[in-house]
């Protein structure tokens, strides 16, 4: 893999990550791997779910299950004097409809379904720092609540667990969580106030045009022609009705028409998405693009069937919990890009429905080593991350608990 990554294994720093949660190292990289070798689907996360809470009951942590299906809340409470504040901790526990091209010990063992996208290790991160925190409650006040949350891939499993009440008994006060992130090296850390990812909302058309023989176009009304022009236009919304200083990007990413090379298509199918970090552009493009379908079909005596939603909307991290983690992550690990406080991706992310409920940080934690060729990105079939992660994801979540809950 090329990369213009620094060279991680020479020059990271994991001697301020404390010696107990080092110690942890082996058993997050067996947890990972277990749950690696047996990834699941959104809402269908049931072996998954069921190795967390034998971990828990075996920790003695108190925790519910089948919470939208497949989720899980683990709640311990601190010994020590002090603050009755709840800090939330948020893992998803899915995987991915991707056939694993990985050669390794722990490949998936379930065929078309792989951990390509980290949340195996952030359920073992999850994982080790219940563990640590059950070990040392008398280091920390208040209450910790942690997450083990399904389908974040889709269709969402954060909405459902929010109803279903697991922010209240107690009330949390603010939550956080982390994205193993391959577009960074291993240690590194993107974290910023504001808009961290984006909005996505999708939407699903067909043109009616009337079909007919290539050799008489004039008797026809060619769907190909008037998906092609609604194509090209869709893109004038980014250009010329966005504020330029607003990031946005609208992706036609199927376009389906036709049977045959001399057959005027009756009927194109497209498929897309839409994303964007301003939440004031929320039904904004929805109204656009069916502006644009509707003039354009009409002016070629076409008709169109629309169907647009929205998916999730942008993750949106508060100021006062983000410098939390950023003042955390400076006195983990040094690295030598360090902590990238203008990280963004108009990737999505169904965190950012906790983060309407409560105040809260999302941030990416560095993964990639191309040194060991773990550096693939996220959703290929040969995503893996470097594991010496998992032990610096535990280590923030820890000083994140003792720094917001003391």
């Amino acid at each position: 893999m090329v990369s213009t990554f620094p060279n991680p294994s020479s020059s990271i720093d994991l001697s301020r990550i404390r010696l107990s949660i080092r110690s942890l190292q082996p058993q997050l990289i067996e947890w990972r791997r277990r749950l690696h070798q047996q990834p699941e689907l959104g809402f269908k996360e049931k072996l998954t779910a069921e190795f967390v809470s034998q971990k828990l009951q075996e920790w003695g942590i108190e925790h519910q299950t089948g919470i939208a299906h497949t989720g899980i809340v683990a709640t311990i409470k601190g010994n020590k004097l002090g603050t009755e504040k709840v800090l939330a901790i948020r893992a998803d526990m899915d995987a991915l409809p991707i056939q694993e091209l990985n050669e390794v010990p722990y490949k998936s063992q379930n065929d078309g379904v792989m951990h390509a996208c980290g949340h195996d290790g952030h359920t073992a991160i999850a994982l080790g720092t219940a563990y640590y925190l059950q070990q040392h409650r008398q280091d920390f006040s208040g209450t910790v609540k942690i997450i083990f949350q399904p389908a974040e891939e889709s269709p969402g499993g954060a909405k459902p667990m929010i109803e279903a009440g697991v922010l209240k008994n107690p009330d949390v006060d603010a939550i956080i969580g982390l994205h193993l992130w391959n577009n960074l090296p291993l240690g590194t850390v993107g974290v910023r106030a504001g808009a961290l990812m984006a909005a996505v909302e999708c939407f699903n058309c067909t043109i009616l045009g009337k079909g007919g023989h290539g050799a008489l176009p004039h008797q026809t009304v060619d769907s190909v022609v008037v998906a092609a022009q609604i194509v090209n236009a869709l893109q004038t919304i980014v250009a010329r009705n966005v504020n330029p200083i607003d990031s946005a990007v609208v992706t036609v990413g199927e376009l389906h028409a036709g049977t045959k090379r001399n057959v005027i298509a009756d009927t194109a199918r497209m498929t897309a998405t839409v994303r964007y970090f301003n939440p004031s552009l929320k039904g904004f493009f929805n109204q656009r693009v069916e502006q644009i379908i509707a003039g354009i079909c009409q002016s070629h005596g076409a008709s169109y069937d629309l169907e647009y939603w929205s998916l999730y909307p942008p993750v949106i991290n508060d100021i006062k919990m983000a410098e939390l983690v950023r003042t955390v992550a400076e006195k983990v690990v040094e690295t030598p890009m360090g902590i990238v406080p203008e990280c963004q991706t108009m990737a999505a992310e169904d965190m950012s429905f906790f983060l309407q409920e409560v105040p809260g940080c999302y941030f990416f934690l560095g993964s990639a080593n191309p040194e060991k060729d773990l550096a693939y990105p996220h959703h290929h079939p040969r995503f893996d991350f470097d594991e010496t992660a998992l032990g610096i994801g535990v280590e923030i979540f820890v000083r994140c608990v003792e720094n917001f809950l003391n």
